[in-house]
């Protein structure tokens, strides 16, 4: 099934304000997009309904399309947020199940992007290793690897739509003699193609969102299932399938159903997270109350399923129709809660001195987060540092002119942000160009900001890995916020020249001294932010 139009959308190049890029100058566009997963196809798809006549390229660094969903070949993969609000708002999701199966929405982005035309524009293993800013010229230099190859790109503007986690490899803590281990270990992140677990003993360590997906589904077949955990996490059930989605889609057009449900999910998304923060002791009970009636009579729920944190200050793990707590009850799987002391030949020894058999070790022990994508970004060859700069209006870096980073919700579906953003950028790229300005930079001028973790969860993957990442401030328009609702209404009334100072290649920064028939336009601009 083809999600998306049915014909594809050509794009072509109509003069502008922008200066022209010296013909000698090879593979150039006006903006370079990195990374064709929802993000980045998303991104694309924003920038043709919105800038037509800009010229774009995706570089991908993998053979497919897809990004996370095109790397993550793990047994039961899907999404841990609804499918209407992770999907797209402007190509309806086919189907009236809540939550998505991988290869369903690898799928769903390759047909998304197939329809419209962005696959033309696609360039895959093309592997983004560095950029770096040149002011004399206003323009980017992208370096690359294609199939090995090195390959060099320029752009106006480079669109990071790279995720926050390392593609390479995942995270594995010091496991004492893991070494000595006489059966397979497996990353989730590297799941092994035709990996065989029927009759096996299966440990699983953790108790994230990956672990609690594939215990039920290893437990199909495998002898046994463990998870063991160093620490019990908050998990709700959600079911596939509920009557107002099935009704809705039944008798709305696919547009207005998708609409419909997209808007009903968000709010019950926004509404419960409000409600955790809020009177967390509340969410506990019922979270606990939930919990405790999914599993067998005398279960230790607290011990297993009582987390020590408040709801949220680490991203809530979702189940569909309690699959796990079915696992649990049916006894194909059990909770083991206690630290590892060391590994086996035959298993794992907890501190309990219990001895777990094991087969096969999965250590879904979490990601590895990652700025950019590893890129090196660099402004006149000095590298620039991402730990000491803010993020500005939730997309952009302080002091980099013209990149922006999609960063999803960690609330809530990543797409519903990952949307905003691509049609920030769009609408800044439009503005930029209608006033003949060649560059863009986020700029504090001098303000003092309290920073905080650009990613607010207390997650044991996001703490061990802050200094890789950027800072979030606690005010506009340097915050980055988890709601919705409010950066909806942020996005309505945003103002372009906030904090920004805008400019032209070769040209003085300062009123007065404008390309021709630009002064009025550079001396209005400069007061609006600020400059004397």
């Amino acid at each position: 099934m083809v999600f998306g139009k049915t014909v594809r959308r050509g794009v072509t190049k109509s003069p502008g304000r922008w200066p022209e890029v010296d013909d000698t100058v090879d593979n150039f566009k006006d903006v370079l997009i990195i990374g064709a997963g929802i993000s980045g196809v998303g991104a694309a798809y924003r920038l043709q309904e919105m800038a037509p006549e800009l010229s774009y390229s995706i570089l991908e660094g993998r053979e497919r399309a897809g990004g996370t969903w095109d790397l993550f070949k793990y047994p039961g993969i899907r999404s841990d947020s609804d499918i209407f609000t992770f999907s797209f708002p402007h190509t309806p999701w086919q189907g009236d199940t809540l939550l998505a199966h991988g290869e369903d929405i690898r799928n769903y982005i390759v047909d998304t992007a197939y329809a419209n035309g962005i696959d033309e524009h696609t360039h895959f293993s093309t592997m983004v290793t560095a950029a770096n800013w040149d002011s004399s010229t206003d323009l980017w230099t992208v370096d690359a690897l294609t199939n090995g190859v090195p390959t060099t790109y320029r752009s106006r503007f480079v669109f990071l739509c790279t995720g926050y986690f390392d593609y390479s490899g995942g995270y594995t803590p010091d496991l004492p003699g893991l070494e000595e281990f006489s059966g397979q270990v497996v990353h989730p992140q590297q799941w092994p193609e035709g990996l065989d677990h029927t009759g096996k003993r299966v440990v699983v360590i953790g108790s994230g969102a990956t672990a609690i997906t594939l215990v039920p589904s290893l437990a199909a077949d495998a002898a046994s299932v463990t998870m063991l955990q160093r620490s019990p996490t908050y998990i709700a059930s959600l079911p596939m399938t509920d009557p107002f989605t099935t009704i809705t889609k039944r008798l709305l057009p696919d547009s207005l159903a998708h609409s419909a449900l997209r808007w009903r999910n968000a709010l019950l998304m926004v509404g419960s997270y409000q409600l955790c923060r809020r009177a967390p002791k509340t969410a506990r009970r019922v979270f606990r109350a939930m919990t405790k009636a999914q599993l067998p009579r005398g279960y230790d729920v607290d011990k297993h399923f009582k987390p020590t944190y408040a709801p949220w200050d680490q991203r809530l793990c979702v189940v569909p129709d309690g699959d796990l707590f079915k696992a649990i009850r049916s006894g194909r799987a059990t909770v083991v809660t206690d630290r590892i002391s060391g590994v086996t030949a035959d298993g794992i020894r907890v501190e309990s001195g219990e001895e777990i058999p094991a087969d096969i070790i999965v250590t879904a022990t979490g990601l590895k987060l990652q700025a950019f994508g590893g890129i090196e970004l660099s402004l006149d060859g000095t590298r620039f540092e991402a730990h000491d700069k803010f993020v500005y209006k939730g997309h952009m870096l302080e002091d980099v002119p013209n990149v922006a980073w999609c960063i999803g919700y960690t609330n809530a579906s990543w797409t519903l942000k990952a949307d905003m953003t691509a049609q920030a950028v769009a609408k800044l790229l439009v503005y930029m160009r209608s006033h003949g300005y060649t560059h863009a930079t986020p700029d504090r001028q001098g303000k003092a900001v309290e920073s905080r973790p650009v990613v607010d969860l207390a997650s044991g993957y996001v703490t061990r890995s802050l200094n890789e990442l950027p800072k979030s401030g606690t005010e506009r328009p340097w915050s980055v916020r988890q709601n919705y609702i409010l950066d909806r209404i942020d996005a309505r009334f945003d103002d372009l020249t906030e904090s920004m100072t805008f400019g032209r290649a070769a040209q003085p920064k300062v009123a007065g001294s404008n390309p021709p028939g630009m002064e009025n336009v550079y001396r209005i601009e400069s007061r609006k932010i600020g400059m004397q």
